[in-house]
This record gives C-alpha cells, structure tokens and sequence, in this order.
C-alpha cells in the first residue's frame, strides 16, 4: 500500500500537530514527518509519500527530500499539492490510499480506484500504531455495533473494501 499524504492538510486536522504549527511551521512539518517516520517503523511494508504546498513560496521547481524512508515532495511555485497528489494517484491507481480531508481529492482517489482516510481518522489510527496502546473498543472510529447476519445487512462492496485496507493501517 502506498499512503499519500497531504501533509498541511494533516497537520491542521491534527490537535497535537496544530498547536506547533501555530507557533512555527518548520516546527509542525518536523513534528509530522517524525510521526511518520515512527508509524514507518511500525508499518515498514507501507510506502509513505507526504506533499506539502510550495506554490506560494517555494521553488521553481519540484523538490524531493527523504527523512528516515519517508518521501518528501514539495510542489513548485504556483502549484498546489492536490496536484502533486492528483498526479501521483493517477500513477499509482488502486495501491495508492490518500490521507485528506480534502473532498476534490477523496473524489478523485473514488475515479481511480483508490481508498482514502481523513486526516482525523489517521492521526488517529496512527498514533495507535505508533505505540500508544491498542485501541479500546469505546475508541474504535468504525463502531461495528451488532452481530449482522446474512447478506441484506452488509455494508455495500466498496465500502467493506474500504474498511479492510484501513484495517491495515
């Protein structure tokens, strides 16, 4: 599985992450890519490629960095990183799961096949996987309420298909 993450994005979803990002950026962008170098640890058949936006002040052109087995992709100036990920998804197809809570982009992962995760959900989910305990059941984001039997009372197909890949994060 190859998670693509809008790493702004996800820095703002996240309450931990949002409050250095208010003080400094570089600090917030830190903060993330060790989050998700120790989820990398934990998960290390999952490839991890994080887009942040230069379009205002970046480069002129793409950057690439890697921090401890995770990619790193700044967009160039004047593109954003819905566009870098949105090229990156069409490349990558279904292996790929998008991390955002950026509607356009959660539409265009459903177009070619691939899964996403809001970015709440994955702070969530991964900071599980980071070693802070398994979840309790009362903490579980996809409550699976009663026992259902016979096929009139399952989930529909692609979202059974959804849960399983995250059950995988």
């Amino acid at each position: 599985m190859h998670l693509l993450i809008d790493g702004y994005n996800l820095i703002r979803q996240s309450p931990a992450l949002r409050h250095l990002d208010a003080r400094d950026l570089e600090a917030g962008r830190e903060a993330l890519l060790e989050r998700l170098a120790l989820y990398r640890q934990r998960r290390p058949r999952h490839r991890l490629t994080v887009v942040f936006d230069g379009w205002q002040a970046g480069g002129p052109l793409e950057t690439r960095d890697s921090y401890r087995g995770v990619r790193i992709i700044y967009s160039r100036r004047g593109e954003r990183a819905d566009e870098v990920i949105k090229r990156l998804l069409a490349r990558e197809g279904p292996r790929a799961l998008v991390v955002s809570s950026d509607r356009e982009l959660q539409e265009q992962a459903r177009r070619v096949g691939a899964d996403w995760v809001s970015s709440r959900e994955f702070d969530f989910l991964s900071t599980q996987a980071a070693g802070e305990g398994e979840p309790e059941e009362a903490d579980d984001p996809w409550p699976r309420g009663p026992a259902k039997k016979g096929p009139a009372r399952r989930l529909p197909k692609p979202e059974r298909r959804r849960r399983q890949r995250l059950r995988k994060l």
